[in-house]
């Protein structure tokens, strides 16, 4: 087994080895963030997708077209607003006149990165064909049905501040997302390399590093990390004191919590800590990978009390103290 894991390791040294590359490179467009690239690139290395939560104007648009550019791969940006369609998102079928006959037109979906800005501002029937195409990486147009490109990655944002007009997603449809990473502005002397940055003449140029077959490669590796069984007791103990807190010794948090996280959350949180052991160049996975993306996979699938929102107790509020709580192997 320790020769096995040697192997794993050196392999896994060897195949991330672009990261540095990548992150360096969209370092040259965007100023911090480095934990969101990081999400992202996650995302992608476990064949998942984000919901990102954070006020206009803090370059999620410019992180995403700039990492679509590095990784040579096709981005869109879809502005959801409550007179969208869903023909206007997955396609639709055109009549042809000189033929007689229908043809398809595929819709922005069919990319490889999509970012969907504002994603509650849409109803709910177009949020529906979104996580249909998220989940089942396919589009029905008429009678055919369409693979979506691989790697396929939907990047969600919501806007915390105005409410106004929004159908908020269902917490059934928010479960689908992998990760839901908040955004926060950046420090005083990170915004003052974004003026000096992007008030330049200069346009800043990134250079085309990888192809999408090695995102799928690397993919391929990502699920070679060894993942010891104590650290999948770890991850099963994590879930479960989100469904039954008393039986881990948490009777402060009894009565907080309405419902705890779904089996989808056990598998995401194995994979996304086998990707961030990939992006640390390790080939097995340590409590501190766990901890390090449980609360991006755990904050919108905890959903909380009546009684801990009076109390102004957050989602993260209860995750963070499981965290505390539950013993690290």
């Amino acid at each position: 087994m320790a020769k096995d894991i040697q192997a794993i390791n050196e392999l896994v040294s060897r195949e991330s080895a672009f990261v540095e590359e990548i992150t360096a490179e969209v370092g040259k467009v965007i100023v911090g963030q480095k934990a969101l690239l990081e999400r992202l690139l996650i995302a992608l290395l476990s064949n998942g997708h984000m919901l990102l939560e954070g006020v206009p104007g803090l370059a999620k648009t410019l992180m995403v077209s700039t990492l679509a550019q590095v990784l040579r791969v096709d981005f869109q940006r879809i502005q959801f607003t409550p007179d969208l369609l869903p023909a206007d998102l997955v396609g639709t079928l055109v009549f042809n006149q000189k033929t007689g006959e229908f043809t398809p037109k595929k819709g922005p979906i069919f990319t490889n990165l999509v970012l969907a800005d504002e994603v509650n501002r849409a109803p709910a029937k177009v949020q529906s064909a979104m996580l249909e195409a998220m989940q089942e990486r396919q589009v029905t147009i008429g009678d055919h049905t369409y693979p979506l490109d691989d790697p396929f990655l939907v990047m969600a944002t919501q806007n915390p501040i105005e409410q106004e007009g929004t159908y908020p997603l269902p917490e059934a449809q928010v479960d689908r997302f992998m990760l839901k990473v908040k955004v926060t502005y950046p420090s005083k002397d990170e915004e003052r390399q974004i003026i000096d940055r992007m008030t330049s003449e200069q346009p800043i140029e990134v250079r085309k590093l990888i192809r999408p077959e090695d995102i799928v490669r690397a993919r391929d590796v990502v699920n070679t990390v060894y993942v010891d069984e104590k650290i999948r007791e770890y991850i099963l103990d994590i879930i479960f004191a989100t469904r039954q807190p008393k039986e881990y010794g948490l009777d402060d948090l009894t009565g907080l919590i309405e419902y705890g996280a779904s089996p989808r959350a056990s598998i995401y949180l194995t994979m996304v800590s086998k990707a961030h052991a990939f992006l640390r160049r390790r080939g097995y996975v340590t409590p501190e990978d766990v901890k390090a993306v449980g609360m991006d996979v755990l904050r919108h699938r905890v959903i909380v009390t009546y009684e801990a929102e009076a109390e102004e107790i957050a989602p993260e509020d209860v995750v963070q103290r499981i965290f505390d709580h539950v013993e690290v192997p």
